[in-house]
């Protein structure tokens, strides 16, 4: 074999090899990113569900003639609100997820508010439909959690990939950018009460 062709042989090698470790790096960063948008889309329709039931429990509500007005209101313009603030997986800001958890903040609070004014409205309380509406909702509470919980663990993933050295050299030649974390207000972790432990007046 001829000594020139040594070098040439071995750089041939490092550079199928570098060039492995780079597909790989590249296809298992996809993946992962791919995997955590799929998850905030799971948050997203967690929350849609949510929004649903509320406007068939405004419906239900409705039917208790001097049911207080304000407090509908109060649901209604924070659901509209709350569906009115959408993410692009794809750009998932700490900004613009703290706009859409502030508008779904607002609207736990007026579910709240709504729920605690049933206590005075025995009708509401014995309602069929009322209660069927109030298990969903508690539900829908819970799986809300498990979705921003699944969605941080996905996060998780993906920036432990591209942040550990050396794969956090081609994170910044193929452009992977760190994803934010799920990060609630203060407080807004505990759940809307939708268990109605309703006081005796």
């Amino acid at each position: 074999m001829k000594k020139w062709l040594i070098p040439v042989i071995i750089i041939a090698v490092i550079a199928f090899g570098l060039y492995n470790w780079a597909v790989g790096f590249n296809n298992e960063a996809v993946g992962l990113q791919e995997d955590a948008k799929t998850t905030w889309s799971n948050v997203e329709s967690s929350y849609q569900r949510r929004n649903d039931l509320i406007g068939n429990l405004v419906k239900t509500v409705r039917g208790a003639a001097d049911f207080e007005k304000e407090t509908l209101t109060e649901v209604i313009n924070a659901r509209a609100k709350a569906t009115s603030v959408n993410i692009n997986a794809g750009d998932l800001t700490p900004e613009k997820m703290a706009q859409f958890q502030q508008a779904q903040a607002g609207m736990s609070g007026a579910l709240s508010k709504l729920l605690v004014s049933v206590e005075r409205y025995p009708e509401l309380k014995a309602n069929a439909n009322f209660l069927e509406l109030q298990s969903q909702l508690e539900g829908t509470e819970n799986r809300i959690n498990v979705a921003r919980d699944r969605f941080n663990e996905g996060v998780n993933k993906y920036n432990k990939h591209i942040k550990v050295f050396p794969n956090s050299v081609l994170a910044g030649w193929f452009n992977f950018d760190e994803m934010n974390r799920f990060k609630s207000k203060p407080g807004s972790e505990n759940a809307p009460d939708v268990n109605f432990d309703f006081k005796k007046k």
